[in-house]
């Protein structure tokens, strides 16, 4: 197989990409291994149809067991029974729906499944993928066999830039070696824990986390996040059964709050109204994709009740109290009371700002007031703060 050699796409082109947190939809979190090119097709076509592109989600991501072998001459090969026209026809057909195609692979000789890895086939694959119009891969780290994570993220950055297709790289080694210090200028978003686990909060021993705990560990790290790279809190469990419709909001509100990557992980063509509500609020998204990039912070502590703020463009500022108790907060807050002051110039006490409830998307009062609500247990009052005109 002859690719000729392309043009190779420049640092400041690779770097240029996921200026705002990737959005998509991943096969993993209700499909594990039961991948297929109907299945794929659906998702993209449901994406369209219920409004989630509209909305900003753009990546159709294919997870492990895609693929099952290489050919004599080394290249990567898609199980002909699940994709029997191949990944270019799958690409072609996404790409026709005006969404963007997505691939996993593993840094190791084998996936997390047991599929072929990538470890020393990163240049022939990265070629593959660029004949094929791959635009994002998922790169995981089972059978790493000891190797050095920057040095083993490296190389498939290399080779991605030297494939001619600019793709979005997403690290995937669970946080283990601390790759928010190192993956700024190797790929564009790093996980920085275990797999999430469709719940509130718990630990398993063999690995995985729920929401509470992926939150309590990005809490730290948002020096280490903006325009071009990100911390990836996980995909998204809204949708897939384990959780309230609270804790969704949850879910999705701090992941929006925390500048993550927003990658559904639910069976888009059965959808529940809730969930759809929650996966569309253009509002709560619009925290997310904020052009500044920067990622919210812990304001205040108070136990199992906090307060985080997150600093957005035009001199705005998106506030969530976030009630861990397993009863109703009774809120009753006096934002002059506190010093909530960031670069962007939000400054409570010398500006008056309308208060926005971005889940009844209504307007709620002004800081010139106290802000009451009862949050329930498990849930969040999200709000925007705009200054007031005079």
């Amino acid at each position: 197989m002859f690719f000729g050699k392309p043009k190779e796409v420049s640092d400041s082109a690779y770097l240029a990409q996921a200026q705002t947190p990737p959005m998509g939809w991943n096969s993993w979190n209700k499909f594990g291994c039961n991948v297929s090119e109907k299945l794929i097709m659906d998702m993209a076509d449901k994406m369209v149809k219920t409004g989630m592109k509209n909305a900003g989600y753009q990546y159709v991501v294919i997870d492990d067991c895609w693929q099952v072998e290489r050919d004599s001459l080394g290249f990567i090969q898609a199980d002909p029974d699940r994709f029997p026209h191949g990944m270019k026809y799958l690409a072609d057909y996404i790409h026709s729906k005006g969404l963007k195609f997505g691939l996993y692979s593993c840094a190791g000789s084998y996936t997390c499944q047991g599929r072929p890895g990538s470890r020393g086939h990163q240049f022939q694959d990265a070629l593959m993928y660029a004949k094929w119009g791959v635009d994002f891969l998922k790169y995981d780290w089972c059978s790493d066999e000891g190797q050095n994570a920057q040095a083993a993220y490296a190389t498939m950055s290399d080779a991605i830039k030297e494939s001619g297709r600019p793709m979005i790289l997403s690290i995937c080694e669970w946080g283990e070696h601390e790759p928010w210090k190192w993956g700024k200028g190797i790929g564009h978003l790093w996980r920085v824990t275990a797999d999430i686990r469709d719940c509130y909060q718990c630990l398993f021993d063999w690995g995985g986390v729920g929401v509470l705990n992926v939150i309590d560990k990005m809490a730290d790290l948002y020096p280490y996040a903006g325009p071009g790279h990100w911390n990836d809190a996980e995909m998204l469990e809204v949708g897939n059964g384990g959780m309230t419709k609270d804790e969704y909001i949850t879910h999705f509100s701090m992941w929006c709050m925390l500048a993550a990557p927003l990658m559904a992980g639910n069976d888009l063509t059965k959808m529940d109204k809730d969930t759809h509500e929650i996966l569309t609020n253009k509002e709560v998204i619009a925290v997310d994709q904020d052009p500044m990039g920067e990622q919210g912070r812990r304001f205040m502590d108070m136990g199992e009740k906090e307060i985080w703020a997150k600093p957005l463009s035009n001199g705005e500022l998106a506030v969530c109290f976030l009630n861990r108790t397993d009863f109703p907060w009774k809120l009753d807050y006096n934002w002059k009371a506190q010093t909530i002051y960031f670069a962007n110039e939000v400054n409570i006490h010398a500006n008056e700002y309308v208060i926005r409830d971005l889940w009844k998307h209504k307007d709620i009062g002004t800081t010139a007031q106290n802000t009451k609500a009862t949050i329930p247990a498990h849930s969040v009052l999200m709000v925007r703060l705009s200054k007031k005109a005079k």
